[in-house]
């Protein structure tokens, strides 16, 4: 069958650069170069071509351009591109469109339309540099009140546990299956060296990793229960329930049997070669009742001394949901909002499924706040968090810290190209082929990585200093340092936000 799909991108060769050296061949895995059959010239088929710039950023004699291709249909706001290039696409093949990464969908982005406080004359701004600006974040179930023992002054009231992280900023759940290991292995370096922590996701911890990395991971606890056991449980420092995922609420995952190789069905548990589905419900979970008969059994296998967390998607009425999950005995909400990353999910989830997690962040603080209960849980916030401005953003809304997934990704090297589910990765962060994983060094990799979070943590500093804040617990949840701008009365609502040029109340 003929295809009758216009290409996404273009690529051109400035021909006195090109030495026909190879290196563009070798680059790509989708095959949009090869030699002609006497090897004196190189062929494009830019009809393959995906976007990733792997071939022009490794091209010696910067020789390439990769562009989006300029041709169209009639224009036609309502019968655009993207829609009758869907419609073409599920005509040949006959099935869903998998989509990778976030939503990039043009809905309004919240984050984008919130200002930060700055102090001024009356409440100094603090200099972080002369200064010292608390950032460690602790992460779990806060008692009532604290008893002291007026003799010795030690605190007599028995603390829950709580993850200590030296940045509120850690790794959301991204399995081994669909990273790489050299990927996942990066990830574990990188929350390590940096005092923070990473999410296995649902893909189980690998053996020869539980020693060095255990107590930076919190072990995922899915639908599909790959890779749960008691060794893996009790070898991490949480662990967290997964009911939904904002980039495909209330849906289960699906890893191909061709990426269930050896080892990955050694740490999933299933044989080499099949399908790892997860259902779309745990079916042992139907009701709040249930949830709380399984968060208290791991807290039963693991001796009460690793929190549990519930991470779910960002739906309508999430506050109600949270609501039940921190009455049901977790410890952390993790709540995933629409523009959360992934490896695979139907394209019309992604896109049409779930609310923003400004959102959902607001609501959830502000509900568990009016019933009395806030200090039983954190909240993480994940989901499409871009910056450090997003993150301060992000706690002044509610969270206690975030998960990010896509930004650590970036930094590794991904161009969000969204072929995450074909296994082709050209910079080996999603694939599983052994001659694109080693492309991915994992010492450079965790390197990138933490750089980053070096440069955020950096930045909230600034930011906290420039609000006169000197410690992140101060931030949380404090809406007063925070201003909508462009956004509709119900808008302002929702976030508990003022517009701006309102001030303080007195």
């Amino acid at each position: 069958m003929k295809s009758h799909l216009l290409p996404d991108f273009i690529v051109e060769r400035i021909e006195e650069r090109c030495n026909k050296c190879g290196v563009c061949v070798k680059q790509c895995p989708w095959g949009v170069f090869s030699w002609n059959e006497d090897k004196s010239d190189i062929t494009i088929d830019y009809t393959k071509c995906v976007g990733c710039q792997r071939c022009v950023i490794y091209c010696p004699n910067k020789a390439l351009i990769v562009k989006p291709y300029e041709g169209s249909y009639r224009p036609n706001s309502y019968w655009n591109r993207e829609v009758i290039s869907d419609i073409k696409k599920q005509a040949e093949q006959g099935g869903v469109i998998l989509i990778g990464t976030g939503s990039d969908k043009p809905y309004k982005v919240y984050f984008d339309h919130i200002l930060l406080n700055a102090s001024q004359v009356t409440n100094p701004s603090i200099d972080p540099l002369r200064e010292p600006m608390e950032l460690r974040t602790f992460i779990g179930r806060k008692p009532d009140k604290l008893e002291i023992d007026p003799d010795d002054f030690e605190i007599k009231t028995e603390i829950s546990p709580n993850l200590v992280i030296e940045t509120p900023i850690m790794f959301a759940g991204m399995s081994y299956g669909a990273l790489s290991y050299n990927a996942f292995l990066s990830l574990a370096m990188a929350a390590k060296e940096f005092g923070t922590k990473f999410c296995t996701g649902e893909g189980g911890l690998p053996r020869d990793m539980r020693e060095e990395f255990g107590e930076v991971a919190i072990v995922q606890c899915a639908s599909g229960r790959f890779g749960v056991d008691p060794e893996y449980l009790n070898c991490a420092c949480a662990i967290e329930i997964k009911i939904g995922q904002g980039a495909k609420p209330g849906i289960g995952g699906h890893l191909p049997g061709e990426k269930v190789s050896r080892k990955i069905s050694e740490t999933r548990m299933i044989p080499e070669g099949t399908d790892a589905l997860s259902p779309a419900p745990h079916h042992d979970i139907y009701s709040i009742e249930d949830l709380a008969m399984l968060i208290y059994a791991l807290k039963e296998a693991t001796n009460y001394e690793k929190p549990v967390f519930v991470k779910i998607a960002a739906v309508h009425n999430v506050a109600a949901i949270a609501s039940g999950i921190v009455r049901a005995g977790a410890d952390a909400i993790v709540i995933d909002g629409f523009r959360g990353g992934t490896g695979a999910t139907p394209k019309v989830m992604r896109d049409h499924v779930g609310i923003p997690i400004e959102m959902a962040i607001a609501v959830v603080d502000q509900r568990l706040r009016e019933e009395g209960i806030r200090h039983k849980c954190s909240i993480i916030a994940s989901g499409g968090i871009r910056c450090s401005a997003d993150v301060v953003k992000a706690i002044a809304l509610g969270a206690d810290a975030v998960y990010i997934g896509t930004a650590a990704l970036i930094a590794m090297g991904c161009t969000m190209c969204q072929k995450c589910y074909t296994g082709k990765c050209a910079w080996g962060i999603c694939t599983q082929d052994e001659n694109l994983t080693k492309r991915l060094n994992p010492k450079v990799a965790s390197k990138r990585v933490v750089n980053l979070l070096r440069a955020w943590s950096l930045e909230i500093k600034e930011m906290m200093g420039a609000m006169g804040i000197n410690a992140i617990e101060s931030l949380r949840g404090n809406r007063e340092h925070l201003r909508g701008i462009g956004l509709e009365e119900w808008e302002l609502r929702i976030l508990g936000i003022k517009g701006a040029g309102e001030g303080f109340e007195r």
